[in-house]
């Protein structure tokens, strides 16, 4: 290799796998040369983290909205592409737009989109989530209990055509509408298939386990809950290693403690990682938005409709990651493998999540305090203003 060398030292490197200390990274004509001790890595030009952590981007895979869209709203590239760029500012460089419950018409739209997107190649979009319209009624949460329905036959067609068709499709389903059948055809076809907003018990939730359904979706959010004699859906999650789930670690969706026992007692290798179920003020200041004609505002962190109900998060991954830390007390490295290469590896995301010599990764800085990040593009891009591409987001 031969071209612009940058050297960044006197901060946390973390690789995807450990958080490591006193030592420096090195990018050599817009790929990474090398991870090791300070004095070993030289010959260019040197940024001093000055104490922050340098990081692979966070990989989201739950993202409703940003820059004050709704992917709902219109599924279509403009709109990811908005999306997407919103969340590159809070360090998310790898997304799952995620589609809510809605018509067949509109989901349709929504998997073209996603297609279109990453063929295109627009920075960040790595595939879909749809969450819904294949729910619970009963936990349905800010869900329209109107479009909530069955899986068909033509809608598992498309679906396992879109998970064959696209890098990655999550697809968040209930027992209550979808089949074992069903999953284990979508499993077959390439989908990740999630359990949420479901009032199953522990038992079916294991079976659907063994019919390939290897995640959850917002644990403990809308969904059977672990109790005395029926442990529930939060039950089957803990207990099973084969799945994971995601965490809406904002300390409002779940207790602090309650985040803190579902830490200690998950059996593995399934992990729980974070999602920042993020709405349309993403990136934004807005104060309120609609969702399919559905006032909801946004008040101390919260985004909730008018009956109070919560609508999505006001949250993004660095603050999920302070949230972690600071009150749940998860080490450092543990939560940024939760906000990277976790969800990465469910969605079979290689160049994701991950420092890889030879790779192109794209690098954040996260402050010290895990109150604000920088996306560094400037590394591989070499703007002629550093300064502009360098601007923390809190």
């Amino acid at each position: 290799m031969s071209g612009p060398v940058t050297i960044f030292r006197g901060g946390s490197i973390f690789d995807g796998d450990r958080l490591h200390e006193g030592v420096a990274l090195k990018v050599e004509a817009g790929r990474i040369a090398g991870i090791g001790p300070s004095a070993d890595l030289s010959g260019g030009e040197v940024v001093d983290l000055d104490g922050d952590i340098l990081a692979p981007g966070y990989v989201d895979l739950q993202v409703n909205g940003g820059a004050g869209v709704m992917f709902n709203d219109d599924p279509s590239v403009e709109t990811l592409t908005r999306i997407a760029a919103a969340h590159r500012t809070l360090g998310a460089t790898s997304i799952l737009p995620t589609l809510i419950t809605d018509t067949a018409t509109k989901t349709r739209a929504a998997i073209e989109a996603a297609k279109a997107a990453v063929a295109a190649g627009v920075p960040g979009i790595v595939g879909v989530h749809l969450e819904g319209p294949h729910l619970s009624v009963t936990r349905k949460g800010a869900h329209d209990a109107a479009l909530i329905r069955p899986m068909d036959a033509e809608d598992l067609a498309e679906l396992s055509e879109a998970a064959q068709s696209l890098p990655a499709l999550m697809l968040t389903v209930a027992p209550e509408n979808v089949s074992p059948a069903q999953v284990k055809q979508l499993v077959s076809a390439g989908a990740v298939v999630s359990l949420g907003h479901s009032d199953a018990d522990f038992d079916t939730s294991m079976s659907y386990v063994e019919a390939g359904v290897s995640c959850a979706t917002h644990l403990f959010n809308a969904m059977s809950q672990l109790g005395n004699r029926d442990p529930g859906l939060v039950g089957a999650v803990l207990a099973s290693g084969t799945l994971s789930a995601g965490l809406i670690a904002d300390g409002i969706h779940v207790h602090p403690e309650t985040m803190r026992a579902a830490w200690a007692s998950k059996r593995g290798p399934g992990r729980i990682f974070l999602v920042s179920d993020a709405m349309a003020p993403a990136g934004t200041k807005q104060d309120s938005f609609e969702l399919e004609g559905r006032a909801i505002s946004r008040k101390e962190g919260r985004l909730t409709l008018e009956n109070g109900t919560l609508a999505g998060a006001d949250l993004d991954l660095t603050t999920a990651i302070r949230v972690l830390t600071s009150q749940v007390h998860v080490p450092l490295e543990e939560a940024l493998i939760a906000a990277t290469r976790i969800p990465a590896n469910l969605m079979g995301l290689a160049d994701a999540g991950r420092l890889r010599i030879g790779g192109q990764s794209t690098l954040i800085r996260i402050a010290k305090d895990l109150r604000e990040v920088q996306v560094l593009d400037w590394v591989f891009s070499k703007p002629q203003s550093k300064k502009d591409a360098y601007e923390m987001r809190p």
